[in-house]
């Protein structure tokens, strides 16, 4: 099954239960990967999260019975997932411009947003560069927090966040410090810490994420997590140099087109969705690499 079919499958699942309730994670096997997997490529490919998306078709069929049905305001509110009348008025007022009952009168203007469907766009303008390569097995070690896919929870509660809170509190320069050599198959224009994701399996609607060195020789480990990345092969995406303060929409625009242009065409699948973000510098400008595991498909 080809990865066009298997989103557009999650998302007929999906469409199915607007007025149920939907199990991201039986979203996401219709899909064959996991939700915080699904939800990356989902939001990457079509620039909005899929809780968003998710409201706005509920918001989009509400409006609909509003229209067509005497069904109370309750019992819409309920069908598509509000626990209150209140909830769902802000909700209904915050995306149509106008409470519930005011929808219901003649010539009052609604938004619609349709169904999504995933096609193929041939755009062709810019080449992507990229590599296949196939790695032995390796180890990293690293200071690991897990995420829960809704951005919820104590602490840092996103990979951003912990960035921000290992610059501040030092460890990123402890880890620089105790990541010793870099190992041969890393060009010596990389730094020494970087990041890997989806590496292991965690709870449902969760995922790993580690700040990590690359482990060598000279490595110091002690009080890390270490783990072990077995024999994989990569799809490998360099950026072009940037400062840091174009940082985002560099990796943004390599996330986007390795989902919304590489993948659907290029004959491989992830693999569980593990990543790494490679970071490194030359000539006093900054580049990443965003390695992806894959496997052909059959």
């Amino acid at each position: 099954m080809d990865w066009l079919t298997r989103m557009n499958r999650a998302l007929d699942y999906i469409e199915t239960n607007l007025s149920g309730e939907i199990d991201l994670t039986k979203t996401a096997s219709q899909a064959c990967c996991s939700s915080y997997q699904f939800q990356r490529m989902f939001s990457f490919v079509t620039d909005v999260t899929l809780a968003e998306y998710i409201r706005r078709r509920r918001l989009t069929l509400a409006a609909i019975d509003l229209l067509n049905s005497d069904t109370k305001v309750i019992d819409i509110a309920i069908k598509y997932g509000y626990d209150s009348p209140v909830s769902f008025a802000r909700a209904f007022q915050s995306m149509h411009g106008v409470n519930p009952t005011t929808a219901r009168q003649e010539g009052v203007a609604l938004k619609a947003y349709p169904r999504l469907t995933f096609l193929i766009s041939i755009k062709g303008v810019e080449a992507m560069n990229y590599r296949i390569e196939t790695k032995e097995s390796f180890q990293v070690f690293g200071i690991e927090r897990v995420f829960q896919t809704s951005g919820d929870g104590d602490g840092p509660s996103t990979p951003g966040g912990l960035w921000q809170q290992c610059h501040a509190n030092g460890e990123v320069e402890r880890l620089t410090a105790n990541a010793g050599e870099l190992p041969v198959y890393l060009s010596k224009d990389m730094y020494k810490v970087h990041a890997v994701c989806s590496y292991r399996k965690t709870e449902n609607d969760t995922y790993p994420y580690m700040l990590c060195s690359f482990k060598s020789d000279s490595s110091k480990t002690d009080g890390y997590l270490e783990i072990t990345i077995p024999s994989l092969t990569w799809a490998i995406f360099p950026s072009e140099l940037f400062t840091w303060d174009q940082f985002n929409d560099s990796i943004e625009s390599l996330y986007h087109r390795f989902y919304s242009e590489w993948l659907p065409t290029a004959g491989y699948e992830q693999v569980d969705g593990m990543e790494f973000e490679v970071y490194g510098g030359r000539n006093g400008l900054n580049f990443v690499e965003l390695w992806f595991a894959v496997r052909k498909t059959s």
